[in-house]
């Protein structure tokens, strides 16, 4: 197996981690899970930077989004499957 460009800790989790730098556009990524050493692929929408977020599904507003197997936020704009999760379009619940 190659080196993957995309981490997720737990099956559970909507997202992953970019592990490369510079993923760019249209990349067909080798994702691995951690958990069980699983793979899969998936294709970046965006440009993504090194330790940010990948989604693995399609999100709606208000979905809860799942990074090692916890609730990290909330969604706040549509995010569609191989989209870059961040600032943009999720928020903490915390306030």
């Amino acid at each position: 197996m190659s080196a993957p460009q995309l981490l997720v800790h737990d099956h559970r989790d909507n997202v992953g981690v970019v592990v490369v730098e510079g993923l760019a556009a249209g990349t067909d990524m080798l994702c691995v899970v951690t958990e069980d050493n699983s793979d899969f692929r998936a294709v970046a929408n965006q440009d993504v930077p090194i330790g940010h977020k990948i989604a693995l599904t399609d999100l709606a507003i208000g979905d809860t989004v799942i990074k090692y197997g916890h609730d990290i936020g909330r969604v706040v704009a549509p995010i569609r499957k191989g989209d870059h999760v961040h600032t943009q379009n999720l928020k903490t619940k915390r306030w």
